[in-house]
């Protein structure tokens, strides 16, 4: 493990270490962040190719740590039902996404980092409201997103807010389905190839940098304005997703 973070230069470790900690709290807060800061960073140093399972593996700590620090208020209803309906679809995505080249995995990376903001901003503006039926047919369609590329959260957010749970609940129930699904995601990367020494190391760096963020971000959850968050990382978001397809249509 060390000689595979050895690879990577002092810089390097310190970007990835302060953009885990900066999104570790912003996912805390606003219940998105991670999966699409991570991206930013870590495409330049070590990849598009690593860059989902590395996120997949380092979002098991900072979804239990959140799942820990906002438990009393977790649907596990609703849990149930997204990921039963969501892990076999979520597997497929996974296998699909081992099978891209560093081109392709730039692209569909940056096509959904691009896609997240409108998609929130369009399901809030439509006032999207769905009964169990309707979120069990929109977890099948979230599993085959969300094992093959990074940022897909902000649509199980939009999920859990149309059948109506509101504030830490969607947070906590968030982080909780996550785990779970997470689970099977890392399982199909490390049976096709995709889980080496270097996507460990570097997910455990982050893991382990961003497991504190959730417990001040439950501190900050009802003092922080998280409109004046959410617009800077949109537009973050909305850049680095551009700037991330250009570069693989240049390529």
């Amino acid at each position: 493990m060390l000689a595979a973070l050895a690879e990577l230069s002092a810089t390097e470790l310190s970007l990835i270490a302060a953009m885990a900690a900066l999104a570790s709290v912003i996912g805390g807060v606003a219940g998105y962040g991670t999966g699409a800061l991570m991206p930013l960073v870590l495409v330049p140093i070590v990849g598009a190719e690593p860059v989902v399972p590395i996120i997949a593996i380092s979002a098991l700590f900072t979804n239990t740590s959140r799942s820990f620090a906002f438990r009393h208020v977790i649907d596990w209803r609703r849990a149930a039902i997204i990921v039963v309906c969501s892990l076999p679809t979520t597997m497929i995505g996974a296998w699909g996404y081992t099978m891209l080249t560093g081109r392709g995995a730039m692209l569909v990376i940056g096509s959904m980092l691009t896609l997240s903001v409108p998609l929130r901003r369009l399901s809030r503006k439509r006032g999207l409201t769905l009964g169990e039926g309707g979120l069990a047919v929109s977890s099948v369609l979230w599993g085959f997103l969300v094992g093959g590329t990074s940022g897909a959260g902000i649509i199980l957010l939009s999920l859990l807010m149309a059948v109506g749970l509101e504030g830490a609940a969607v947070i906590a129930t968030d982080a909780a389905i996550s785990v779970m699904v997470g689970i099977g995601k890392i399982g199909v990367f490390g049976v096709f190839g995709a889980v080496t020494a270097k996507v460990v190391a570097v997910a455990l760096l982050i893991g382990v940098v961003a497991f504190p963020g959730a417990f001040l971000a439950k501190a900050l959850v009802e003092r922080l304005p998280v409109h004046v968050h959410t617009a800077i990382l949109d537009a973050v978001v909305i850049t680095g997703g551009v700037l991330m397809v250009l570069g693989a249509l240049a390529r």
